[in-house]
């Protein structure tokens, strides 16, 4: 065990971390995250929302005292949704000894990280991903908040299925994330002895669709399932369209919903998106109004949105596991963690065990507005 967690498991309330990064080492009442994500790039909304969501909550959590006094920051690096430089970063983020590791963003970005977690058994918190690979089999670390996206794209298959649409193909990014997304389609389909009638790929951080486009607008497809990023996403509906296609299409959260729907302006209209995270948008529900209301008092343009929200749960996720810790310790977090059973946050459930470290299966759908709003 490394000198700054011995000293962080000596008594509750003190973490002693050094951060190289910042160019400076100090110990105080100080829990540091390591997340990276992309903040540049053609994905960057994604990492820039999710980590915004984070602070807002953590922010509001240190100000009101932390936890007897000890609070939270969130340190990140910028992968540009890049598997290599996510690696170097987690390797940096290790070698500083921060306290856990917190809202990565993407499939290959994570899975890259996953051999440096294993080894230097960090805790591995609310990933924005929901593939499989990264949840089967099990690690003690790794926690997960969202449902997967076996989950989503079973209940797009049953949606589509259950209107009489059953000649559905898949537009999917070309990596590891994309063939997580192709594989619940075609668990799901197969349920129903279907297959999808075309699959058309794009490169990670292009937008270079046109054999995409052709492929699968040449089978005539009810409706395409996009398993992609949101620049992406967004040049294939509107190559799609300019191509005659006139079905429908639906889309993953890693999306990135409002990104989408920025970039596709007046073309959002009608187009589908499965969510894994409460509507961002009402007063209805508990968890939702606490978010809406530190929006509000953030203000400087800030937006609530789906990647905003997953954040900020990620964040009071794993506020709450510390507050069961039996110490503030990366193993107390593990253990306070796996104590959140059956547990309403605010009106979204959280049930981890020691067995089972997904915290959710909640999935919806929502649908996207010509005026760059979402409807339910």
């Amino acid at each position: 065990m490394n000198r700054h967690r011995r000293q962080a498991l000596g008594a509750l309330g003190a973490a002693a971390l050094g951060w190289p990064l910042a160019g400076r080492a100090q110990r105080s009442n100080r829990l540091v995250l390591g997340q990276s994500a992309a903040f540049s790039g053609p994905a960057a909304q994604l990492g820039i929302e999710l980590n915004r969501g984070a602070k807002l909550c953590f922010d509001a959590f240190n100000a009101a005292g932390g936890l007897n006094g000890t609070t939270i920051e969130i340190q990140s690096l910028d992968d540009g949704y890049d598997p290599e430089r996510c690696k170097a970063n987690t390797a940096r983020f290790l070698s500083d000894e921060v306290f856990a590791l917190f809202g990565y963003v993407g499939t290959p970005t994570s899975l890259a990280a996953m051999p440096l977690v294993k080894e230097g058994r960090t805790p591995f918190i609310a990933p924005f991903t929901g593939a499989m690979s990264l949840r089967e089999p099990a690690l003690r670390q790794v926690f997960h908040v969202r449902a997967s996206y076996d989950d989503e794209t079973a209940l797009i298959v049953r949606q589509l299925t259950g209107l009489g649409l059953k000649r559905i193909a898949v537009f999917r990014q070309n990596d590891s994330y994309g063939q997580a997304g192709l594989d619940g389609v075609v668990k799901a389909l197969k349920a129903q002895q279907l297959e999808p009638v075309a699959v058309g790929t794009v490169e990670r951080n292009t937008v270079d669709v046109a054999a995409a486009v052709k492929a699968i607008v040449a089978a005539r497809p009810d409706a395409v399932v996009q398993i992609s990023a949101y620049k992406s996403c967004a040049a294939f509906v509107r190559a799609a369209r300019r191509a005659g296609y006139g079905g429908t299409f639906y889309n993953v959260s890693f999306v990135g919903t409002q990104a989408l729907a920025d970039e596709l302006g007046k073309e959002a209209h009608g187009v589908m998106v499965s969510q894994v995270m409460p509507y961002p948008y009402t007063q209805s529900i508990p968890i939702v109004r606490e978010y809406l209301e530190l929006v509000r008092k953030a203000g400087g343009g800030l937006r609530p949105n789906y990647s905003g929200i997953e954040g900020y749960i990620g964040a009071r996720v794993l506020i709450e596991g510390l507050k069961r810790a039996r110490s503030i310790s990366p193993d107390g977090l593990v253990g306070g963690l796996e104590a959140l059973q059956n547990h309403s946050l605010g009106g979204f459930s959280v049930n981890f065990s020691a067995g089972n470290h997904v915290a959710s299966r909640f999935v919806e759908l929502s649908m996207l507005t010509e005026n760059g709003g979402v409807r339910r």
